[in-house]
């Protein structure tokens, strides 16, 4: 059973996703919340495997929950994923910065946004690759070019190599079939690199790989 927590300060688009969730087998909401500061209580009360998290609310907003969860190594377990418009470009790379598996606009259709809750509890690609990529990208590109960091020296060249395709936003399959080796073996070298790094999940990699220099905007793999 995965359990979802649903933060959102309006209480009409939490009973749309607490209809949508309770009604889909294997899924159930354990919690609710109408701002960033309850949302980190019920969170660590319940334990979900899953936040879907609004960003803008008054008070204690989702950027700062979303910290504050991934912050907290008895929440490690917990996957947010932020619920946004593209219009709010700028705190979603910042929530991704602080620890969000992904994001998902507000118009996603419902099977989608389902999909997404099951492949981010497998741990699998980022929710929305592309839009996160390019997220990614349109703040790369306009950061100062960073030297390749010291914390990358402990990665083998092969891992580098994953992490660069990880950036491009290809699953642990196409890596696979890509560099001529298993999944096992890519989502191996996926899970070192994130462990040697300190980074949450795949969506941290990404960043990681873009801020340190390891991957430019429009590099393709």
């Amino acid at each position: 059973m995965i359990r979802i927590v649903l933060v959102d300060d309006q209480s009409l688009i939490r009973a749309g996703l607490r209809a949508l969730v309770s009604a889909e087998p294997g899924m159930q909401v354990v919690g609710e919340a109408s701002d960033g500061e309850d949302a980190v209580a019920v969170v660590a009360r319940e334990l979900p495997d899953v936040v879907l998290m609004d960003i803008r609310m008054p008070g204690t907003d989702g950027l700062v929950a979303t910290r504050r969860i991934s912050e907290d190594p008895a929440l490690g377990a917990v996957h947010v994923v932020v619920l946004t418009t593209f219009e709010e470009d700028d705190t979603v790379f910042e929530a991704i910065r602080g620890g969000a598996a992904g994001f998902l606009v507000k118009d996603t259709e419902p099977a989608e946004l389902l999909r997404a809750i099951r492949t981010v509890v497998a741990g699998e690609s980022l929710l929305s690759p592309g839009p996160t990529r390019s997220l990614v990208e349109a703040y790369a590109a306009h950061a100062k070019p960073a030297a390749l960091a010291p914390e990358l020296d402990a990665l083998t060249d092969r891992e580098r190599q994953v992490m660069r395709l990880v950036a491009s936003g290809l699953t642990n399959a196409e890596i696979a079939e890509r560099l001529f080796v298993s999944p096992a073996t890519t989502k191996t070298h996926v899970s070192r690199a994130m462990i040697k790094l300190g980074a949450r999940d795949r969506a941290q990699l990404v960043v990681f790989a873009y801020e340190t220099g390891l991957v430019t905007p429009g590099w393709t793999g």
